[in-house]
């Protein structure tokens, strides 16, 4: 069993965030200034379980790196999009699904990871909305 299979992402339905390759497709944009992002170890964990706990939640139906693709925790070999620990506060861009009032799929979100966040404001954008037929053909 692998790692990720463990996580809470998977016993939902298996979205579990794996962080994006580098380059090809990846917008051209610096790593962040020091001060303005993270990148040790500790926080490369936090911002994947972050994700994977994000996904998890019902009324989240995927992650965004936000409308000029900078949403994101930058490790080595990859990322971590749509989610971006920084020194004093989490950015998470997510896509809704249609349904519950926006405010309060924010408030879940937040929830969700309060206790990952360490103790920074957490900053929920709503970049988009989708409809989830569950899979069923009208």
């Amino acid at each position: 069993m692998s790692a990720a299979s463990d996580s809470p992402g998977a016993e939902r339905g298996g979205r579990v965030a794996e962080p994006e390759p580098a380059g090809h497709g990846m917008p051209k944009v610096p790593p962040p200034r020091p001060g303005t992002g993270v990148r040790t170890e500790h926080h490369e964990v936090s911002a994947r379980r972050i994700a994977d706990r994000v996904l998890s939640c019902p009324d989240v139906a995927g992650l965004s790196r936000g409308p000029f693709g900078v949403v994101a925790t930058y490790l080595p070999g990859g990322l971590v999009p749509g989610v971006a620990v920084r020194d004093d506060a989490v950015e998470i861009d997510i896509v809704a699904r249609y349904g519950r009032p926006l405010p309060e799929v924010a408030d879940l979100v937040r929830d969700a990871i309060g206790d990952l966040a360490g103790g920074r404001r957490v900053d929920v954008t709503i970049a988009d909305v989708v409809i989830d037929d569950g899979g069923k053909k009208g």
